[in-house]
């Protein structure tokens, strides 16, 4: 682990992504098609920033046409 890790609450998240909302999120925890995550304690949901910034970078598209993974 480098000590210049940010980590980041899902309200960090939801503000970091523009419409994303703690409800999203949650699904997209649930169905594991979010940014991974960690889990310190059975309440506590953690993200690295830099697994949620290569999330978003992996949704790139050129065409509304292309068929999401």
């Amino acid at each position: 682990m480098s000590m210049d890790t940010k980590y980041l609450t899902p309200e960090q998240v939801c503000s970091l992504i523009p419409g994303m909302t703690k409800s999203n999120l949650g699904m997209l925890r649930y169905t594991g098609k979010g940014p991974k995550f960690l889990k310190p304690t059975p309440r506590t949901v953690v993200y690295r920033e830099r697994d949620v910034i290569e999330w978003l970078e992996a949704s790139e598209r050129t065409s509304t046409a292309e068929v999401s993974s």
